[in-house]
């Protein structure tokens, strides 16, 4: 029987996310694998799920749709922020991607919607929430501690 890959698992992958147009988002089949660890948040935990039980060497395909892949968005997530709570040096314009640090140390990243006198209203959403997309992967080697 041939070996799966399951949580706890170090492995090395390729992979390909697209949209349903076919639109590419990332590809790393032209270099080197990704290492990664399952279960370690490495990854969006609903692709990451996709790669549990298959085996080394093959090419998967996975048509997700948006709740299977990084889900919809939740408008409790878009949020008014102070101007003041944005580093000095950086312009605050639409459709630009901003990263937060937050009091617990972590990092959140946003898209800001709109600019007005006194703050901004920022989607915190996944940038690719509502999107179906297509997950092409193949685990190149699963690496057994």
């Amino acid at each position: 029987m041939d070996a799966t890959a399951e949580f706890g698992d170090r492995i090395l992958l390729h992979y390909r996310l697209s949209g349903l147009n076919g639109k590419e988002i990332d590809n790393n089949f032209d270099g080197e694998p990704l290492p990664l660890r399952l279960g370690e948040g490495e990854l969006e935990p609903k692709l990451e799920q996709c790669l549990v039980g298959l085996s080394p060497k093959r090419r998967y395909v996975f048509n997700l749709p948006p709740e299977e892949a990084f889900g919809t968005s939740d408008p409790a997530r878009i949020l008014d922020v102070p101007l003041e709570d944005f580093p000095a040096n950086m312009p605050v314009e639409p459709n630009s991607l901003i990263a937060f640090t937050l009091p617990d140390g972590n990092t959140a990243g946003g898209v800001v919607l709109e600019k007005l006198e006194d703050h901004a209203r920022v989607d915190f959403n996944h940038p690719l929430s509502d999107c179906p997309v297509v997950f092409e992967v193949e685990i190149t080697e699963i690496l057994r501690d």
